[in-house]
């Protein structure tokens, strides 16, 4: 039988266990050009469906949850039914975009359907229009992700993820994660404890490693301070956009000597700063902590999910830009000697040794407990550096879409595609009324970070 990871299943359980989270995950390319007639984008998109592994097969729960849902036919399967076709409100902005989108992403999948659906959107300003393709998680983590572009849109396949991309924040919302660790299930810690023990091979290193590797992601269950970042969410989200250039964040990362991705999260953790001070509250050390989804993936044959995590606080307390991107990168590079992502990757796949119907059952328990460790999660993914194409028509922009849970009341996905960068930033509606805030403060810190980078701007040494 086609069973669904333990990872993939536990997507659909965080969404089973809160009324209130919809994990689906989604990519927003705007085109260039007129859209096209409604049978005509149906037909190119199906055409080229079958290179998608499942897009006929819908979810299939055993009762009493003996064993990992099953992916099965769906005997009533019909394609036409999950295309679906909008207009964007006047004036058709970038604004009216995003607010558009966060509508339909607060909307579930049809669990007695294949999980995935696209939406053309029409009227957006300069004549041009948008897909929204729009998955549920289970099926696919955010590597995977964006090789499902290369499948749907005329381009040569999506280059392989650099070294530095592949080892650092490279998957969308590994909630899951968030979920097991916090609810700190002790049968599974002991499940992979036990996995690790009797694994042919083992090495003196290899146990310290795990040792390590477990006290760094105990660490994490350190209760961050209280703000108005985190509690209980709504049905509804914002949704809002940043763009910079991959050449300046690169320009940034070389001169002050860190990497692409620590560069990505400095300018995150400046605005969950900005955000703080907004709201009266203070910036405190342990006010943000994170959870970084790391790929581990070696197989990209596949498209389930492949990835661990990392937890760090972001430094939140630090006014300086220079010195809070150093820090970042001072506290990335130590989780990874930690062997955090190592480990987190065995717990998770310590479910693979475990019976199913527990796993479901904590799952569901941790979703519907408040939990005060982890404050947002944020995400980095290599997207296509080769333009992509549809019917003819050239997509001039690419943005992701994260989904929130757990009291996260921020959630976001950092996508590049060809020299652009795109933060995807989904807030709860009814706990975030700063709409627009968040993305233009990541703006103007990469805007600071990149002048300071500058010859012009350097100071030498008094």
């Amino acid at each position: 039988m086609d069973r669904l990871s333990p990872l993939d299943a536990a997507f659909l359980e965080l969404e089973d266990g809160d009324p209130n989270s919809t994990l689906s995950i989604a990519s927003i390319a705007v085109l260039e050009g007129t859209a096209p007639a409604r049978d005509e984008f149906i037909d190119a998109i199906t055409a080229r469906l079958p290179r998608i592994p499942r897009y006929r097969k819908k979810v299939h729960r055993l009762p009493l949850d003996l064993d990992a849902p099953v992916w099965v036919d769906d005997d009533r399967f019909d394609a036409r039914r999950h295309f679906h076709r909008v207009s964007v409100p006047a004036p058709g902005d970038e604004n009216a975009l995003c607010d558009l989108v966060a509508l339909l992403m607060a909307e579930r999948l049809d669990r007695d359907h294949p999980l995935w659906e696209f939406w053309v959107i029409e009227g957006l300003e300069d004549g041009r229009w948008a897909v929204l393709s729009k998955l549920h998680h289970c099926l696919a983590d955010g590597i995977s992700g964006t090789r499902l572009l290369s499948a749907l849109f005329d381009a040569q396949a999506v280059t392989t993820p650099d070294a530095e991309q592949a080892e650092n924040p490279g998957s969308i919302a590994l909630l899951w994660g968030a979920a097991r660790k916090l609810a700190a299930i002790p049968l599974e810690q002991t499940a992979a404890l036990t996995r690790l023990v009797r694994s042919p091979g083992l090495t003196v290193r290899r146990i310290a490693d795990a040792a390590k590797g477990l006290g760094a992601l105990a660490s994490a269950l350190v209760p961050a301070a209280p703000s108005s970042l985190s509690g209980p969410i709504g049905p509804d989200r914002r949704y809002e956009l940043a763009h910079t250039s991959l050449r300046e964040i690169h320009e940034i990362s070389e001169v002050f000597d860190t990497t692409v991705n620590d560069v990505v999260l400095a300018s995150i953790t400046a605005a969950f700063r900005a955000l703080l001070l907004r709201r009266g509250e203070e910036p405190r050390p342990d006010s943000v902590r994170t959870l970084v989804p790391v790929s581990v993936r070696r197989d990209f044959g596949t498209v389930d999910n492949q990835i661990s995590l990392m937890l760090p606080l972001l430094p939140v307390d630090i006014e300086d830009p220079v010195d809070r991107l150093a820090e970042v990168h001072r506290r990335l590079a130590e989780l990874k000697n930690s062997k955090e992502v190592e480990t987190g990757a065995e717990l998770t796949g310590a479910g693979l040794h475990v019976p199913f119907a527990p796993i479901s059952w904590a799952i569901r328990l941790a979703a519907g407990l408040p939990q005060h460790n982890v404050v947002t999660v944020t995400t980095n993914v290599p997207g296509p550096r080769e333009s992509l194409h549809l019917l003819g028509r050239e997509v001039l922009g690419l943005y992701p879409y994260v989904p929130i849970a757990l009291r996260l009341r921020t959630g976001i996905a950092v996508l590049s595609y060809g020299d652009e960068v795109t933060f995807g930033v989904t807030l709860d509606f009814d706990s975030s009324p700063d709409s627009g805030f968040f993305s233009k403060a990541i703006e103007r810190d990469l805007v600071a970070l990149h002048n300071l980078a500058r010859p012009t701007a350097r100071k030498s040494p008094v």
